[in-house]
């Protein structure tokens, strides 16, 4: 698939370049699901010529032009891109390295400096469409020159395009960004921060949801909750690596009163080891976990962060488990178990990536070659034994441990990562926690890093558009909400409020003077599950006239009955 989007990418150069003799190129790869191609063009486009482009792409797709590679020496590309100045830069680089030649690919009359593959010819790339305009900077740096960027995406048939052009639509409709605002959940503040979400009631109430949700499970495993700082000395992380390894992620925080280095918390791991450090440990008392719901903060670059997908200031769902290297397997074993409940409790099926070092840059992680493969070997064990669908991810491992990364895929099938599982050998080293073995000697324990949701408020994101905000019963901020027709009805709408609250539902009552069908809309557009609507017939029976969200009404019930219906639906979570 990235030869044909690569192919594709190189087609769009022909074509613009037919359509604009005078444009320059700049690069074109593949991308996930599509391709771009640079251009600086002697007059702005825009969305609208992204049509004729098209029609001139699929002429030249017909022709079944061949891709054809050749290699010239520096001077021959020199000469061939002599109008093309950002290609003659990507070869002056290429001389500057001590390469001789260069790669070239022709189709037809278009020639490119690319170093391929591609498909075999232009017949062979399938269905592509040209998506949106986007300014690029050179290079990526803010220094050079602004380019347009032409998006495309391409599939091999016209019916996975046409779910692919399908699911990015539906994308934007469920955008959490979008309905999380129209929900009320959260705001952003330009006094407080970028990527710093400040949560409403209702939001708050759904992130603590998830958080109690986890601490339930977690609970059932014998793990413990503590609570650490925000903020910690420099030396903390120094030791464990963070310093020179993730120095660049961190906020620094100064003291007015005291000359010592301090930063706010990325994770929560270095400062779990000072408790498991703050007193003796014997074989017996093996394992220990602890889990950490504390705020972590890391400065990410402002064109990166994304609503509430990527953002500075979050929780996560830390648990840290100390253990003899014995009980490696089956607590791993039971991280395992927690997740696939909580995967099945959203509907989420997934698969693991396998995150491993990369083998060109060793200088990026702690540590020895064998422990690492020890760390690695346990790893991949624990796959097979569960014959757990994975895939490998050279160079995703953390600086200090391979990982076991879980990746979700939602209801509009795109993945995302979420929880993590990693066996570290490095920072008990480093901290030199030790427990007293059986025969009384010094052991090194293990440090396995868990985390099941990951962040709540990234978790919060998908779940909004996984669901297009229609958060399951248990989820919702307001499970329940009371329409009276007129105001007459509203004394009786109070007494349906007080007793459905003693149940513990989350019920609201709308008693504003607006019609009855304008309160069910607004109701609807909240996306609350069940909608009671009250009048006179309602009072007489003692019953509720039951709408359930999407359109279904189920009628008029009892109360008791109605109460019974929602707190079967709420428990439906529990019982996974």
């Amino acid at each position: 698939m990235e030869n044909r989007r690569h192919s594709c990418s190189h087609v769009l150069a022909t074509a613009v370049l037919k359509l604009h003799p005078k444009a320059k190129l700049g690069i074109g790869p593949a991308i996930e699901n599509g391709f771009y191609y640079d251009f600086e063009f002697p007059k702005a486009i825009e969305e609208k010529d992204l049509e004729k482009i098209s029609v001139e792409m699929k002429q030249i797709i017909k022709k079944k032009l061949a891709f054809l590679k050749k290699e010239a020496t520096i001077e021959e590309a020199a000469k061939i891109f002599k109008d093309q100045p950002y290609k003659l830069e990507l070869i002056k680089e290429l001389a500057k390295e001590g390469h001789k030649k260069v790669s070239l690919y022709q189709t037809g009359d278009f020639i490119d400096l690319c170093a391929g593959p591609h498909v075999k010819n232009t017949g062979e790339i399938g269905q592509f469409k040209l998506t949106s305009l986007a300014g690029a900077y050179w290079r990526g740096s803010e220094k050079n020159k602004m380019l347009t960027r032409i998006y495309g995406t391409c599939f091999q048939t016209a019916e996975e395009l046409e779910k692919y052009l399908w699911q990015i639509e539906e994308a934007k409709k469920r955008d959490h960004r979008k309905i999380g605002r129209e929900l009320g959940l959260w705001t952003f503040s330009d006094y407080v921060g970028t990527g710093l979400p400040l949560f409403t009631q209702k939001g708050a109430l759904v992130r603590r949801l998830i958080n109690e949700f986890i601490e339930e499970l977690q609970s059932k495993q014998g793990i413990v909750q503590v609570w650490t700082p925000q903020i910690a000395k420099a030396e903390l992380f120094k030791i464990s690596g963070h310093y020179d390894k993730y120095q660049e992620n961190m906020f620094s925080v100064k003291s007015n009163y005291s000359e010592e280095e301090f930063f706010l918390k990325p994770m929560n791991c270095p400062q779990h080891t000072q408790i498991y450090a703050s007193e003796p440990r014997s074989y017996k008392d093996l394992p220990i976990r602890m889990a950490d719901f504390a705020m972590l903060y890391r400065d990410e670059k402002p064109g990166e962060i994304s609503g509430l997908t990527r953002i500075r200031s979050f929780s996560q769902d830390d648990c840290h488990i100390f253990c003899r290297e014995d009980q490696i397997m089956e607590e791993m074993d039971k991280a395992l178990d927690m997740t696939k409940k909580v995967m099945d409790t959203f509907g989420f099926s997934y698969q693991y990536r396998f995150s491993v070092r990369d083998p060109e840059h060793p200088e990026k992680y702690l540590g020895d070659d064998k422990t690492w493969e020890k760390a690695e070997q346990l790893c991949e064990k624990i796959l097979k034994q569960r014959k757990v669908k994975y895939f490998l991810g050279v160079g995703e491992a953390t600086f200090y441990a391979p990982k076991l990364d879980l990746i979700a895929r939602d209801s509009l099938g795109r993945d995302w990562q979420l929880s993590t599982l990693q066996i570290d050998f490095f920072m008990p080293e480093r901290f030199n926690l030790t427990y007293t073995d059986h025969q009384g000697q010094p052991a090194k324990v293990v440090m396995l890093h868990r985390a099941i949701a990951g962040s709540a408020e990234r978790l919060m994101a998908i779940l909004i558009e996984h669901f297009a905000g229609a958060f399951p019963v248990w989820l919702s901020p307001i499970q329940a909400i009371i329409v009276p027709i007129t105001e007459k009805q509203n004394k009786y709408g109070q007494e349906v409020l007080e007793k459905i609250k003693q149940t513990g539902i989350r019920v609201e009552l709308d008693e504003r003077g607006e019609t009855a069908s304008a309160k069910i809309r607004d109701a609807e557009l909240q996306k609350i599950p069940y909608i009671l609507v009250v009048g006179d017939k309602e009072i007489k029976n003692k019953s509720v006239n039951v709408r359930v969200r999407g359109e279904k009404v189920l009628g008029e019930l009892a109360l008791e009955k109605f109460i019974k219906l929602i707190q079967e639906d709420i428990d439906k979570k529990r019982q996974v």
